[in-house]
């Protein structure tokens, strides 16, 4: 027996990331998918994929994996991570996406949904450790122990599904109640990843006048120099065309960011806010509160807060976001980087959705992108910076405990810190908001200076 490969990724939220062919490889991918049947124990999973080179290659592996352990596979291609959520919540079936998001190509990742098109459990998330070790130290048992009559081993079948993505086309369309975008001029850039078909389709069945950016996907201009990541092209192009705005999606499109008539940022915690608001006022707001994480932005709190809107507040991640909103039964939430949840109408983030959403508010108010960004929240001055501290995280954030209270009091109410280590990485972050960007500045100096302190 082997022992799996010092670079073998670890199962984490969602599944695992890593570089493609080294980390993620066919025979991970393999034994994931052996893990997947195991932990989850369906009958069937839908598969599907975004544009990278890789993902062929780990396609059929995975599909080896689920089909060795007596699992049906329905695959639908390139899609959108929200559309494998979308076949797995409509069937009631289990999900896995093939990608690393916005991650460049060279990465790639294999993400899970439970039946239903929900993120995993804690436990079932647990689960999948003890499992999946041995099928990569070369332990494969008897095939998890599903037979048909007899003693024979069932197989799974893998077959396409050609209409797979129907069915999450017209739920995008049916999300505005038979209203149209008729006329709306829009850019928006796909990426070169799993949006590229899916996007324009839906928006130019409702009307809109598109300009497509970033739709030639080669497996390898995924992420590069485009999408949510990169905005200036979108900016560009926007305020050459004299478009009303522009969307920028991430290669899994699960996330969406926007540009305004004037090219100017519109990040997630805005988005949120024009939601929120016009939920608010339409009496759709389940609660009238709001699901977002601790670095959404103190302008938006001070926003909602104005309009009498309540706020609650999770560690970073959609996952933690979404695991508020159902505890609450809310309707909204998500986070700065364009994580949308719009829960009465999908079971995680989806960009594409989230597009169609604020497409519809921008026709239906009469108003710019700019205007309704700005009438939901003034975006405070954010200053991050991160301090390498390996191995010693919670230490250097206890330590400075004395100096972030101090900061904290001198910022008063308008004003934020936020020091934590990050939960990706070997990294104190450190974060300040004022309302004067030279005010945010100092203070991250000031904290940064005492995590080297409290390292030394």
């Amino acid at each position: 027996m082997t022992s799996p490969s010092p670079l073998t990724p670890q199962f984490g939220t969602d599944g695992v990331r890593g570089l493609a062919n080294v980390e993620v490889t066919a025979e991970y991918a393999l034994a994931f998918g052996r893990a997947v049947a195991r932990v989850l124990s369906p009958q069937q999973v839908v598969v599907g994929r975004d544009t990278r080179q890789s993902g062929t290659m780990l396609e059929g592996a995975l599909c080896a994996g689920l089909g060795a352990e007596g699992v049906d596979v329905r695959l639908l291609g390139v899609c959108p991570t929200p559309a494998v959520a979308f076949a797995s919540a409509t069937s009631g079936v289990p999900g896995v996406m093939i990608s690393a998001s916005h991650n460049p190509f060279p990465d790639n990742g294999l993400k899970v949904f439970a039946a239903g098109g929900l993120k995993l459990s804690d436990a079932q998330e647990a689960s999948f450790g003890p499992v999946l070790g041995p099928l990569l130290h070369g332990v494969v048992g008897t095939a998890g122990g599903r037979t048909e009559e007899g003693s024979r081993i069932r197989v799974g079948t893998v077959a396409a599904d050609g209409q797979g993505l129907q069915g999450y086309v017209e739920h995008l369309i049916a999300s505005i109640e038979g209203r149209r975008l008729e006329g709306l001029p829009v850019v928006i850039d796909c990426a070169n990843g799993a949006a590229y078909e899916v996007a324009p389709r839906v928006l130019r069945s409702l009307g809109v006048e598109l300009v497509v950016l970033a739709n030639r996907p080669d497996g390898t201009n995924i992420n590069a120099g485009c999408g949510s990541t990169h905005l200036q092209t979108l900016a560009a192009t926007v305020v050459e065309r004299g478009a009303a705005l522009g969307l920028a999606f991430d290669g899994d499109a699960d996330r969406v960011l926007a540009v305004d008539h004037r090219g100017l940022l519109v990040d997630g915690d805005q988005l949120i806010g024009m939601c929120a608001l016009d939920r608010h006022r339409r009496g759709t707001l389940a609660g009238d509160r709001v699901v977002v994480t601790v670095m959404t932005n103190l302008g938006f709190r001070l926003g909602m807060q104005r309009h009498g809107i309540g706020v609650a507040e999770t560690a970073v991640g959609d996952r933690y976001v979404l695991e508020a909103m159902e505890a609450e039964g809310l309707s909204l939430g998500g986070e700065q980087s364009g994580h949308l949840i719009f829960r009465d109408l999908a079971s995680t983030g989806d960009g594409v959705l989230s597009a169609v959403q604020i497409l519809d508010l921008c026709c239906r108010s009469g108003r710019t992108l700019a205007e309704l960004a700005e009438e939901a929240m003034i975006r405070l001055p954010q200053v991050l910076r991160n301090v390498v501290v390996v191995g010693r995280a919670e230490r250097v954030v206890t330590a400075m405990a004395d100096q972030i209270a101090a900061v904290s009091s001198r910022l008063g109410l308008t004003g934020r810190v936020l020091v934590r280590p990050s939960g990706t990485e070997p990294l104190v972050r450190i974060m300040a908001e004022a309302p004067e960007l030279a005010a945010a500045e100092a203070a991250v100096e000031e904290l940064v200076a005492a995590a080297a302190a409290a390292l030394a």
